[in-house]
């Protein structure tokens, strides 16, 4: 299996390269505002605080996996609590900002860039900055992920479901801030803002199709987050991808 996979993941990055100018990317020159605006009020916020807009808050942690509150109402209230302070920590800890966790101005501008809509951490588990301090290293661990969305339990695509189908349609972005919806081992479709380098983006997205979680390495193709135009290529994170497919 490990010696059919390589050669897949290489084939499918030339067909997307071959494929770019044929793309149909979506107008960017319709600029929408941010559905992060919110987090502009809830400036400077920290534990103890009540301010109307903070559930709108958890729920931005919740959907990229830092937050998880047994107790809904907890997580419909706008009251700024431990565990609410403690997820701002993490998330602040796996993009290299101050640990503070008070919503400063640089936590919000991070937290207002375009990113992948696919959680940074899922089940308890990422390969993220703050995953590590959890997990024994090794040269290849830091690479992997232990969780595998897809296929619980396996980390990589079983023998009899390695093939990747895609395609380009014509269709407005639903959310021009969420540069990859949340993949689906049932085939959702994928959509890819008209504003951001196609190739880059399709890489990150290959990334998560092969078993990869995000990195806390801005370099590397699978950061959570590009900005509007810019390019990456594959640096460290083909070594994850060696290390999980044993080749």
């Amino acid at each position: 299996m490990a010696s059919k996979i390589f050669p897949i993941f290489f084939f499918t990055l030339i067909v997307f390269i071959s494929l770019f100018p044929h793309a149909a990317l979506a107008n960017s020159n319709n600029k929408k505002s941010s559905p992060f605006d919110f987090l502009k009020h809830l400036q400077g916020c920290h534990k103890g605080d009540k301010l109307k807009g903070i559930h709108e808050l958890k729920t931005y942690l919740e959907h990229f996996g830092y937050l998880n509150y047994e107790n809904k109402s907890q997580a419909n209230n706008d009251d700024f609590d431990d565990l609410l302070e403690s997820a701002l920590k993490t998330y602040q800890l796996n993009y290299h900002l101050k640990v503070t966790g008070t919503l400063d101005s640089k936590t919000v501008s991070e937290m207002m860039m375009p990113r992948c809509g696919v959680p940074d951490i899922i089940n308890g588990t990422t390969r993220m900055t703050s995953g590590k301090k959890n997990q024994r290293h090794s040269s290849t661990s830091f690479h992997t992920v232990s969780h595998y969305t897809f296929f619980p339990g396996s980390p990589k695509w079983p023998r009899s479901k390695y093939s990747l189908t895609y395609g380009f349609f014509p269709k407005p972005h639903p959310e021009p801030w969420i540069l990859l919806r949340k993949l689906s081992k049932h085939g959702l479709p994928i959509h890819i803002s008209g504003s951001h380098d196609l190739e880059t983006v399709a890489l990150h997205e290959i990334g998560h199709l092969l078993g990869l979680g995000h990195s806390s390495v801005e370099a590397a193709i699978m950061f959570a987050r590009i900005s509007s135009g810019s390019t990456k290529g594959l640096h460290s994170d083909i070594q994850g991808i060696r290390a999980l497919y044993n080749v």
